[in-house]
């Protein structure tokens, strides 16, 4: 057959030699994934990860991220999301159905509490908040309709380092005493501990969720997320309807979080060092009534952190006397150079923001003053000291 060039072009002959190796995996991008004959598109199945069938559902790249994500964390199997929020409010549309209910941290991620609020709500599952540093708390309000308990250690903005284990174990009296098939299901989201600081599934939670956005792409740059499990039936409940709401990651992003893994061991202990510093200072400073860090004795949880985990993220919050107005909080961090104001954490560039507790707490909180938290990047030390120092010279004046 004469075929014209265009034709040749698109249906060229040549394939490369195999053997190629480098230390980067190669990049796969598709939509469209091609079969050698009928057979292979009718039996070809991707769950498994046996074989390819269409871009969305699996390329040699995403299978290789998530392969090496299960690693990390010590779980069996990993399924992308397209952020860390994404792959937390798969897990509630997977996990719950209309007449169940949803129990949070109070001092969980705040838009996964605003997900129950709205959609979850507006799906008939209803949702309650209870106290993550007293278990008796979590056994008194684990009810019939209760199918998903979520975790999160440390909490959002706060930090308190919650007992998980003890958590666990209140699920599992509550499921002993019920029919298997309406078992509740525990998930973490694991961000903050990013497989370093501990291993969620050596603490017994069934789902550790983490917003791969943080540590393992580390460069601020990408949004992703995975969901972890060790149970292969609960991975693929999860993974089919993440098929079924069609969700996918860019080949290009996974890039950059596969590059991004060999240094994030180096990254997050580097962090943690400078955060630590920085936070036994910053409890020194005129102004300042508690800094909350896992690692400092006081700071809610701090035994239980020194039971349970190995290292700490990049995150200290400082509670500011009640005498300082906002106003005056707010200019503090505007003053700040080395630290930015943004979202986020886990970059080269370290972050702050104030927040009014009041507004994002359904329980008590303990503390009349403002709160700041800083994430910690990759800068010297001492100019993160000067930088804070010079500001809060500027807040006493």
């Amino acid at each position: 057959m004469n075929d014209d060039l265009s034709t040749r072009l698109i249906h060229h002959p040549y394939k490369p030699p195999e053997g190629f190796e480098a230390v980067a995996p190669g990049v796969h991008k598709a939509s469209t994934v091609l079969f050698p004959n009928v057979q292979a598109l009718r039996t070809y199945d991707w769950k498994d990860k046996s074989g390819y069938t269409y871009g969305l559902h699996g390329t040699p790249t995403t299978f290789t991220l998530e392969e090496r994500l299960a690693t990390l964390e010590g779980g069996t199997h990993c399924l992308l999301a397209p952020s860390g929020l994404a792959a937390m409010t798969l897990v509630d549309m997977a996990l719950l159905r209309s007449g169940d209910e949803l129990l949070i941290p109070d001092n969980a991620y705040d838009p996964g509490k605003t997900f129950a609020g709205a959609e979850l709500a507006a799906w008939g599952i209803t949702h309650r908040f209870y106290d993550a540093m007293d278990p008796g708390d979590l056994a008194r309000k684990i009810g019939p309709a209760t199918r998903l308990v979520w975790l999160e250690a440390a909490g959002s903005i706060t930090l308190e380092y919650p007992d998980i284990p003890a958590l666990v174990e209140q699920v599992r009296r509550a499921n002993a005493v019920r029919d298997p098939a309406q078992a509740i299901v525990t998930a973490l989201d694991n961000t903050w501990g990013a497989g370093i600081a501990f291993n969620a599934f050596d603490l017994g939670v069934d789902v550790s969720v983490h917003a791969l956005t943080k540590y393992p792409s580390g460069g601020a740059d990408v949004l992703m997320g995975s969901v972890i499990t060790r149970e292969l039936a609960l991975h693929r409940k999860i993974l089919l309807t993440r098929m079924r709401l069609g969700l996918g990651v860019g080949a290009n992003d996974v890039e950059l979080v596969l590059r991004g893994l060999p240094s994030m061991a180096l990254r997050y202990h580097a962090q943690d060092a400078s955060t630590r510093e920085l936070a036994r200072w910053m409890q020194q400073q005129s102004g300042v009534v508690q800094v909350l860090h896992p690692s400092l004795p006081g700071s809610p949880g701090h035994q239980v952190w020194q039971r349970d985990a190995r290292a700490a993220a990049c995150l200290f919050s400082a509670v500011f006397d009640p005498a300082i107005s906002q106003t005056r909080i707010d200019a503090f961090c505007d003053r700040l150079r080395v630290f930015r104001l943004g979202w986020s954490w886990a970059g080269p560039i370290s972050l702050c923001a104030p927040y009014r507790m009041t507004s994002s707490r359904q329980l008590a909180w303990p503390h009349a003053g403002g709160l700041v938290r800083f994430a910690v990047g990759l800068e010297a030390l001492h100019d993160l000291r000067a930088d804070l120092a010079q500001a809060l010279e500027a807040l006493q004046a």
